[in-house]
């Protein structure tokens, strides 16, 4: 019997690869992916990405950072000078300085002529309501304005026009005024008028008074009156009111603080 001759053919056999070759593999790829440059389309929108944001390196960014650090102290100090001016303003209206003063149409009992709020401007002035037949109050009132004015005039060479309004306007005529106030200061100018006029002063000046609006110059009455003098401004503005317990000292005071915020005014509030 013949032989057989049988022949193995060898099958390859697949590698399999080890674990360190696989992830150098991965790596690779990794890599390669990585390193893939941009199309042309991404380079295009990143340049116009670039222009559209400019060039902006460390010398704009610290002239950014000073420009931000000064408009910041810029609107603080702004937003300080607003508050102080409303909180001026607010502590005006809590003493009453925007309701005292106002207008007013009476007589110069000297001068015999017409003596209005326009008559304030251009001065400082010191007014005082009061009546001649005022036994003690108005004549020491009037006394201590005196005083004031002369030694304002003396410290400072500013001229104060003292006033003198009557709330009895049934007896105060003029010439009863004219002599009535010869014994006081030299430029004190005396004002009267009609009932209705020195009301309407007293309203102006928050002024409280009570003569009968029928009182006849015979009849035999009291007058009650507020007992105040006022420091108006050379616009003619309410600056303080004094009454019978401020002395002179505490008057020239006030004046002094008066007078320097004034000078320290722009002259287009000084109008």
């Amino acid at each position: 019997m013949a032989s057989r001759s049988l022949t193995r053919i060898a099958r390859p056999v697949p590698r399999i690869a080890s674990k360190s070759t696989r992830l150098s593999l991965v790596s690779t790829r990794t890599f390669a992916t990585e390193s893939k440059k941009p199309l042309p389309e991404e380079n295009l929108q990143r340049a116009k990405d670039r222009a559209a944001v400019g060039v902006f390196d460390w010398r704009a960014a610290g002239v950014f950072i000073v420009t931000g650090i000064g408009l910041y102290f810029y609107f603080e100090h702004t937003k300080a000078e607003v508050q102080e001016k409303k909180r001026k303003e607010l502590q005006q209206l809590k003493y009453g300085k925007a309701f005292v003063g106002g207008p007013f149409d009476l007589v110069d009992a000297k001068a015999k002529k017409p003596f209005t709020q326009d008559n304030l401007r251009g001065h400082w002035n010191l007014v005082y309501f009061g009546f001649t037949n005022c036994p003690d109050v108005c004549p020491e009132e009037l006394d201590k304005m005196s005083e004031v004015v002369n030694r304002i005039e003396k410290q400072h060479g500013v001229q104060i026009q003292p006033i003198f309004i009557s709330c009895d306007p049934a007896r105060d005529t003029s010439d009863q005024l004219e002599k009535y106030l010869a014994d006081f200061h030299p430029r004190m100018v005396g004002l009267t008028g009609t009932y209705e006029q020195v009301k309407a002063a007293c309203k102006s000046y928050r002024v409280y008074f009570s003569t009968p609006p029928d009182a006849k110059p015979g009849d035999d009455y009291l007058v009650d009156h507020s007992i105040f003098f006022y420091l108006m401004d050379p616009t003619g503005s309410f600056v303080e009111a004094f009454g019978k317990t401020s002395t002179a000292d505490t008057v020239c005071t006030k004046f002094d603080e008066a007078l320097k915020e004034w000078n320290d005014k722009p002259q287009e509030q000084k109008v």
